[in-house]
């Protein structure tokens, strides 16, 4: 996947048209809540992982060097409102990215977790695009707005889809990990559980693997952030900044304004890639007009520090963590 490119035309013209018929971003969520009885949801057929067999990310003539980025929200409970609120931001996100030069040829792929335990859909998972089709991706995002009433979802069970169902050529052909965002406000789960691997994918995985030996899978191939952002139940709340910060170390970004997650999302990148420190950063936001800088700043000052770019994951491979032997696909 990843062919085509973004146009800021295209999306007004969608966001036009959603208007004069009267339908949201996200119409498919929206019909589905409101009509049909709770038992029957299910993720959109373009989202669903049952059966998954891969989540590319490709060069080709039109992108030769493409970068994987993935940005998957919790829709659970209070969190329902972050994919609504970055939809409204995807322009200035590109605006970004591209204009400002962060990185030439970004494919963004989008998902959702929510709670394998309780909910109907706890993992929904859309492709790596490069254009307007990734709107269509996060307008087909079930936000089912369940979870389990504890501090804890489903995020390992993202985790085990990015380490084992994606395939991306800015790491297998240049060496280069892409990037993951995860958006939420609780702790995962402490291991993923071979059970569930089989409900949500149909993988037959014979053990459970505990939470980080997955993530040290995946960091092989990407950069891990986990972003708190304001407006979240569980803001603050010190059991799941500690978890995380135990997994990522300074890769937990704490965001005073919900508003800023595409800014924020960007200047991370724009980090990560060494084409800016946090002041220009910050300068870019001055100039394309945006109020959030001040949030950014905050949000990013921990990653800021030093050279001026973000710090490659420090949690220990694979083969240093405790109980994660036998879990790396060959």
């Amino acid at each position: 996947m990843g062919s085509g490119n973004w146009s800021t035309t295209v999306y007004g013209a969608a966001e036009d048209y959603r208007a004069a018929s009267g339908t949201s971003a996200f119409d498919y969520s929206d019909r589905l809540t409101a009509s049909a009885p709770r038992h029957t949801w299910a993720a959109h057929p373009s989202l669903d992982p049952k059966g998954l067999t891969v989540r590319e990310s490709r060069d080709s003539d039109e992108h030769p060097t493409s970068l994987a980025l993935s940005v998957v929200f919790d829709v659970t409970g209070s969190m329902r409102t972050v994919p609504r609120v970055l939809q409204t931001k995807l322009p200035e996100l590109f605006g970004l990215l591209l204009r400002k030069g962060y990185t030439e040829h970004p494919q963004i792929l989008f998902g959702a977790v929510g709670d394998a335990t309780c909910d109907r859909v706890p993992l929904q998972l859309g492709q790596f695009e490069s254009d307007n089709r990734m709107d269509d991706d996060l307008g087909n995002i079930l936000l089912e707005g369940g979870g389990g009433g504890q501090l804890t979802e489903s995020y390992e069970l993202a985790l085990y889809a990015m380490a084992r169902h994606t395939s991306i050529d800015c790491h297998e052909r240049r060496g280069r990990r892409g990037y993951l965002f995860l958006i939420g406000d609780e702790m995962p789960y402490g291991k993923v559980k071979a059970r569930e691997v089989r409900e949500v994918f149909g993988d037959e995985i014979g053990e459970d693997i505990p939470t980080a030996a997955i993530l040290a899978e995946v960091q092989r191939t990407f950069d891990v952030y986990f972003i708190v952002p304001a407006g979240a139940a569980h803001v603050g709340n010190a059991d799941v900044l500690g978890t995380w910060r135990k997994l990522l170390g300074q890769n937990v970004i704490e965001l005073d304004d919900l508003g800023a997650v595409c800014e924020t999302i960007a200047l991370t990148v724009g980090l990560g890639e060494e084409a800016i420190d946090l002041a220009s950063g910050l300068d870019d936001l001055a100039d394309i007009g945006s109020d959030a800088g001040a949030a950014v700043g905050k949000a990013l000052a921990t990653l800021g520090q030093g050279s001026g770019t973000v710090a490659r994951s420090s949690a220990p491979l694979l083969d240093d963590v405790p109980g994660a032997s036998g879990t790396i696909r060959l």
